[in-house]
């Protein structure tokens, strides 16, 4: 795992987001991707809105966060003007995505981008186990949330800027993900949208992008489990999730303004077939 201030002076690029506004879901744990995007984002000066649902992590073996701690964090890596803001949203109920963007929209007086990173952990299993309702849960977190978030940013994105979505997948289409086919099918769902959603919103001048981070340590890897899959990561490490936060803040930046309608794979070499 990568020393804290070497994360940190890596962050300090410069204010290349200053003035500009993102939404992040999903921010309510030090150990996950929104918090490292979230953190990069301030750090460069753009104001972040930050979704965050805590009773979902208070159900994960790996438990939740102190939320106003996460934003404490945030706010001290805050470069130039950027403000950081917080929203308690459960995603799954309607009308809520919508509110989460215009939310933001009323705090900043602007956007710019948009990173759905919200997921839905357990509540899940392999066929002959699952339920409607599991599957609908799912659909509902990683893929009909996302959905809706980019309609809203999209509806609220001014002319004339330069506008970036960036939703969030997994490792579906590069193999298996054993038990949990709720959650493979609902972000498959979102990966296989991204062209037509990207090409719909190119008039716009706003680009949508896919990543999938890959296996990421968000809390949950113990040594046990590091053991059976070191094997399979050339670099001799899981994933953290600073790793994905690069890639999702390069595409929220200028840098990338030749890039939408990908799906991005980031996951350092991980080898599925190594023994």
């Amino acid at each position: 795992m990568r020393d804290e201030r070497e994360v940190d002076r890596d962050v300090d690029r410069g204010l290349t987001m200053h003035r500009r506004a993102v939404v992040v879901t999903g921010v309510s744990r030090r150990r996950g991707i929104g918090f490292a995007v979230a953190r990069r984002l301030v750090a460069r000066g753009a104001s972040v809105l930050c979704q965050h649902y805590a009773p979902h992590d208070a159900e994960q073996p790996w438990g939740g966060d102190d939320v106003e701690a996460v934003l404490a964090d945030l706010r001290e890596h805050a470069r130039g003007s950027a403000q950081v803001v917080g929203l308690h949203a459960d995603l799954t109920v309607e009308g809520e995505p919508e509110r989460v963007v215009s939310v933001a929209h009323e705090e900043f007086g602007r956007l710019d981008g948009l990173v759905c990173n919200q997921a839905q952990s357990g509540r899940d299993g392999p066929l002959g186990a699952l339920t409607a309702g599991e599957l609908d849960r799912h659909w509902q977190v990683d893929a009909r949330a996302s959905i809706l978030l980019a309609q809203e940013f999209a509806a609220r994105c001014g002319d004339g800027v330069d506008g970036s979505i960036v939703f969030m997948t997994s490792g579906q289409a590069q193999g298996p993900l054993p038990g949990e086919v709720a959650y493979a099918a609902a972000k498959a769902a979102i990966a296989g949208a991204t062209t037509t959603i990207a090409d719909q919103l190119s008039d716009r001048g706003i680009r949508v992008n896919t990543v999938n981070p890959g296996p990421v340590d968000t809390g949950y890897l113990n040594d046990e489990m590091w053991a059976s899959v070191r094997s399979k990561f050339p670099f001799g490490r899981f994933g953290q999730p600073d790793d994905a936060a690069r890639l999702v803040t390069w595409l929220l930046d200028d840098d990338s303004r030749w890039i939408t309608g990908q799906v991005i794979n980031s996951e350092g070499g991980f080898a599925r077939w190594r023994t």
